[in-house]
């Protein structure tokens, strides 16, 4: 299995975990770990299939999901896909840690969007933020949720006053 289809779904934590918080810089440079009961990398349809407790590590990121997709074309990817009951993930980022789940997480390469659909929630510190659907436009450091996400939940955040 090359590098680079192992990195690619630990992108798609990486991306999803940093949120509205930047990330460790040093998670890059740490290595990657990948383990899954199966494994399926068929080049000629473009996709990578991992699937059973599939288990993403780099530094301080940690995504725990029951399959991960990985659509690519050629060596490049286009779109990852984690699904679980529900997909996990943890960051340490520059402001504290940062936890999340939702029942399907979707990363688009092209446009660097990360979609968190079904029971979605971000939490950093004791700050929440909940709704059926939240995007996050990793480019524009824009985050939407709920009908603003074209979901159908409204959005639910909870954010605890500043310490004195």
């Amino acid at each position: 299995m090359s590098r680079s289809r192992v990195r690619i779904p630990l992108c798609l934590a990486l991306l999803m975990a940093c949120g509205a918080a930047a990330a460790l810089e040093s998670d890059n440079t740490k290595p990657i770990e990948l383990s899954a009961d199966y494994a399926d990398i068929d080049e000629g349809k473009g996709l990578s299939i991992y699937k059973g407790d599939v288990d993403l590590r780099q530094g301080s990121m940690h995504l725990r999901a029951d399959v991960v997709t990985v659509h690519h074309t050629g060596r490049k990817p286009s779109k990852m896909v984690a699904e679980g009951n529900p997909v996990k993930f943890d960051q340490q980022s520059n402001d504290g840690p940062v936890h999340g789940q939702a029942k399907r997480a979707e990363y688009e390469v092209g446009t660097e969007n990360i979609i968190l659909i079904g029971d979605a929630v971000v939490v950093q510190d004791k700050d929440t933020m909940r709704s059926d659907r939240i995007v996050y436009d990793r480019v524009r450091s824009v985050v939407k949720a709920g009908a603003a996400a074209q979901g159908k939940q409204r959005v639910h955040i909870s954010i605890q006053p500043a310490a004195k």
